[in-house]
């Protein structure tokens, strides 16, 4: 593993398993985040982006989560093979995470300041005085009064409630947040603020972020490298200008299709036909074939094998050519 990477997952398979199915929801993964980078990891609901998250903790759901193969390395330290005190020690210190729905990920029993200093008295060793303190200081950074410590989370609002989980996550200062869609949950008035304040910490603290998102917006906003999901395998990653101006797979380019352009309000959006294929019985071959315009018949037998287009740029698709390539990006 290079130094300078915070984080190389290494073809991680997870499934979960129950009595009568077994749905594969990540299908050999492959991420790398450079210190103090952003990485983009986008696609639908259902493609497997969260429960790669979780592996990053060492937190997908037992027993029916399963981890059939792969390595999660935190800074040259593979989290799989850790013991649950180590586990303990890095979650939320080393690594932590904003989850999607902030109703949820708050204790509603405990005031938020001690939901805040909790963290900084596990992992900074400092004793109660000097953690409500560090608290204070925290939620004064997210832009809440100090003296709403003592409130509890009903008695905030949908996007305070986030800017407090954003306070507990960052309160250790981790080497790596994990941000899993971090603004669906609010108005889109308080959407921007929520995500201005997370880059603006991110940038601060000199963090590797991983973003998870469905919108393309976010993605152009924040993310210097971008990782495109499709039923538990990435399909298509680059940098910001490789995916944004130079796409290659077809499911990219009918994400981007998807978008409503404001510049040309009478284009008629393209939407990708179908659905998420269920992961309990994925198409055979790639998995994106019964859905996509240019299959062909080697689509349906094989998977596709991940293709460098560029030292920042692949791609895993069967018709990546030359003349498709020329095709897509004629069409955008």
């Amino acid at each position: 593993m290079s130094q300078n990477n915070v984080l190389e997952i290494k073809n991680l398979a997870i499934e979960y398993v129950s009595d009568d199915e077994k749905s594969k929801a990540v299908n050999g993964v492959n991420i790398v985040i450079e210190a103090g980078k952003t990485l983009g990891l986008v696609g639908e609901t259902g493609a497997g982006k969260t429960t790669t998250a979780l592996s990053i903790l060492n937190l997908v759901p037992e027993p029916q989560g399963r981890i059939i193969s792969g390595q999660v390395f935190l800074e040259g330290d593979d989290v799989l093979k850790m013991s649950e005190k180590q586990l303990l020690d890095i979650r939320g210190n080393r690594v932590a995470m904003i989850f999607q729905d902030p109703m949820t990920s708050l204790n509603p029993i405990k005031t938020v300041g001690e939901q805040i200093a909790e963290g900084i008295r596990i992992h900074r060793k400092v004793d109660k005085k000097e953690a409500v303190k560090q608290a204070k200081e925290m939620l004064e950074l997210v832009g809440i009064p100090s003296d709403r410590m003592l409130e509890y989370p009903h008695q905030f609002s949908g996007g305070m409630k986030q800017r407090v989980v954003i306070a507990i996550a960052l309160a250790c200062r981790p080497h790596l947040l994990i941000a899993d869609e971090p603004t669906t949950a609010l108005d889109v008035t308080i959407q921007a603020q929520v995500l201005a304040l997370i880059n603006s910490l991110k940038n601060s603290y000199n963090m590797s972020m991983l973003m998870i998102t469905h919108d393309l917006g976010i993605v152009a906003e924040v993310c210097d490298e971008v990782s495109i999901m499709y039923a538990g395998r990435i399909i298509e990653h680059g940098s910001l200008q490789d995916i944004f101006d130079h796409m290659c797979h077809p499911y990219t380019k009918g994400l981007f299709n998807s978008v409503p352009d404001i510049n040309n309000r009478h284009t008629e959006l393209k939407p990708i036909k179908g659905l998420m294929p269920d992961p309990t019985n994925l198409p055979t071959g790639c998995a994106f074939h019964p859905r996509c315009n240019y299959a062909r018949p080697e689509c349906s037998q094989k998977i596709p094998e991940e293709r460098h287009l560029s030292d920042t740029h692949t791609v895993q698709c069967h018709l990546y050519n030359d003349t498709v390539h020329n095709m897509l990006g004629e069409e955008g």
